[in-house]
């Protein structure tokens, strides 16, 4: 099937409240991730590998940084009618801003009128995976059904935080959201198949389900709340199980590799996984990249001073270009773009963002430092929680301290 005959849609406007204090000046899509990544380079790399470059991305909740990242990030040559470009809430469909992500598409429509392609990919921009798309696809154009959601297989007791799908024969037969007593799948009753996000649909159908959608007072507009149920309930929804999706370059470890960052907690833990010595995600997978676009005037990362008591390295960390380690000691740690780690500094388990200035002396344990964060000379933060909780950063469940973006950690 011709490539062009597809429409890739990036639900990009979410709030993230569970993000907080990250997504106080960004949206959530926006973060960012892995050193000098963002959120949305995960989504725009996955589409674009699957071969798919008619992309837009729907964005609402302070997407000024999003805007400006998809925009001078992710551009592609209009010659052969490619595109991937950030569309924000226009209310074209009466004085109002996005409702739901139904309602999100459905206001764009115009868009898909003017495309006209035969199937819509759906996806959201805040997950971390890999995932061929247009393997779904062809699932979805053999199963002849109208719609089609991606599952993943999660363990069952996770199931009462999930959305679980029931299906039969490739038919989703029922949607559970988030049951108490759920039921194991046939080949494996530890495991229930919970959906993604992820949806393929034959458009004129899809466009069909949105403005009865629209039409109906007592919807939430949601995707997977709404119209997936509506496909559901007429028996016209199947199931794409992601293990099944073969990824180039992947490999047993990390074929199945998917993580919601919608916490602070999930967000750490998915950081993590990326710098163990045989990382759970690898994004050293060259047959499938994770592309963004770095400043090209940046050097590589510097370490000086090799003394002794003074000495400037990193272990088991990813360390960005343009960051400078003078005579400070990195651990488990991620370090972004333009950070400035000055001599007997340590910074241990944690997350740093860019344009960060860790001082002498200082410390900085399981934490996350926004962006252009100043730890002061001598300061420490991330080891004693209630301190931390008193000077007002956010302190997760599990002991990971966040400090907001610009902020001045002092002594």
């Amino acid at each position: 099937m011709a490539k062009n005959h597809v429409l890739a849609i990036v639900l990009a406007g979410g709030e993230g409240k569970r993000l907080m204090p990250l997504t106080a000046d960004r949206a959530k899509p926006a973060v960012p991730f892995g050193g000098h990544f963002r959120l949305i380079d995960f989504a725009l790399s996955n589409i674009v590998n699957s071969g798919y470059l008619k992309i837009v991305v729907l964005t609402q909740y302070k997407s000024h940084s999003l805007d400006r990242h998809v925009t001078k990030t992710w551009y592609t040559s209009p010659l052969l009618g490619n595109f991937i470009a950030p569309v924000p809430a226009q209310q074209r469909r009466g004085p109002h801003w996005y409702l739901g992500s139904a309602d999100a598409i459905y206001q764009s429509l115009n868009i898909v009128d003017d495309e006209a392609p035969e199937y819509i990919v759906i996806i959201g921009a805040d997950n971390i995976y890999r995932m061929d798309f247009s393997q779904m696809v062809q699932h979805h154009i053999d199963s002849g059904l109208p719609a089609t959601v991606a599952g993943i297989r999660q363990p069952i007791e996770l199931a009462p935080a999930l959305g679980v799908i029931d299906g039969e024969g490739g038919v989703v037969k029922n949607f559970l959201e988030k049951p108490q007593n759920a039921v194991g799948l046939p080949d494996d009753p530890t495991k229930v198949l919970a959906s993604m996000g992820n949806y393929v649909f034959t458009t004129k159908d899809l466009v069909n389900a949105l403005r009865e959608d629209a039409n109906n007072p007592d919807s939430k507009h949601d995707m997977g709340g709404n119209i997936i149920p509506w496909f559901v309930e007429r028996g016209e929804c199947g199931v794409y199980d992601f293990q099944d999706n073969d990824v180039p370059g992947s490999t047993d470890r990390d074929r199945d590799y998917w993580r919601d960052v919608g916490t602070l907690d999930a967000y750490y833990e998915a950081n993590m996984d990326l710098i163990s010595v045989h990382p759970v995600f690898n994004l050293y997978n060259r047959e499938w990249p994770t592309m963004t676009m770095i400043d090209g005037s940046l050097p590589p990362a510097k370490f000086v001073y090799g003394d002794a008591d003074r000495l400037g390295h990193a272990i088991d960390s990813f360390v960005s270009p343009g960051v400078i380690v003078s005579g400070g000691a990195i651990e488990r740690s991620i370090v972004s773009p333009h950070t400035y780690v000055h001599s007997w500094a340590q910074i241990e388990d944690s997350v740093v963002m860019h344009g960060s200035r860790v001082g002498r002396h200082s410390k900085v344990v399981k934490t996350i430092l926004d962006k252009n964060v100043v730890v002061e000379e001598g300061a420490v933060v991330g080891v004693d929680l209630e301190h931390d909780v008193e000077r007002g950063f956010t302190v997760t469940e599990s002991g990971i301290t966040v400090v907001p973006k610009g902020t001045v950690v002092r002594k």
